[in-house]
């Protein structure tokens, strides 16, 4: 069987949405390579930055690293902005949900808020409230959501930073998009995990 018989979904049989069901968990497999494809088209992307929305996507990631941060942390910080070319005006809430179902709860709220987040470091050049982000002080994950964009992502637009290849996150995108969505164990709803862990980080820099 190589498609479905029906041409309308209300024609479709148990045969037809079991095959479709394996196709489609096989399809949905390599979304981390899909992803990381994607990832490499920012490079192309038009931009008035210093270094290209891909290089400061691997500047981000590098951070986390170096910071000792975990996988769904470095993962979070390498594709926080891989709706930049799809979605401008909400590309925190795109990538956020591209991420939702493999990682950390806490990791995926900000990311959809990183952009709200960011608006500290230039709202107040056009009159606007730089402390908009207090709106979710009440958040458990308010404070990640800051430092995420002090150390990795405000910080991550320097040409002269010496940024990890992509090669080097392949293999944690492919593990976390590999993982089965939506699993309790991985979303960890409420759990907070560290962006910094000065021992991992000293590990890691061995």
């Amino acid at each position: 069987m190589q498609h479905v018989k029906f041409t309308q979904m209300a024609e479709g049989d148990r045969e037809d949405y079991t095959f479709l069901e394996a196709h489609e968990r096989e399809s949905a497999g390599a979304v981390g390579t899909r992803l990381l494809a994607a990832l490499a088209d920012l490079d192309d992307a038009a931009s008035a930055y210093r270094v290209s929305r891909y290089e400061h996507s691997l500047q981000s990631a590098t951070r986390a690293w170096r910071d000792g941060a975990d996988i769904d942390w470095v993962v979070a910080a390498l594709l926080h902005d891989i709706g930049d070319l799809y979605a401008p005006y909400n590309h925190d809430e795109y990538a956020a949900s591209v991420l939702r179902p493999y990682l950390r709860e806490q990791c995926t709220w900000v990311v959809a808020h990183h952009g709200l987040f960011q608006r500290y470091y230039y709202a107040h050049h056009f009159g606007g409230d730089r402390e908009v982000r207090r709106r979710h002080k009440d958040s458990p994950y308010y404070e990640d959501g800051v430092l995420f964009c002090e150390r990795w992502d405000q910080a991550s637009f320097d040409p002269s930073y010496e940024a990890m290849p992509v090669e080097h996150f392949q293999p944690l995108v492919v593990e976390v998009f590999s993982r089965e969505p939506y699993r309790p164990e991985f979303i960890a709803a409420g759990q907070r995990k560290p962006l910094v862990d000065p021992q991992v980080a000293a590990q890691r820099a061995e």
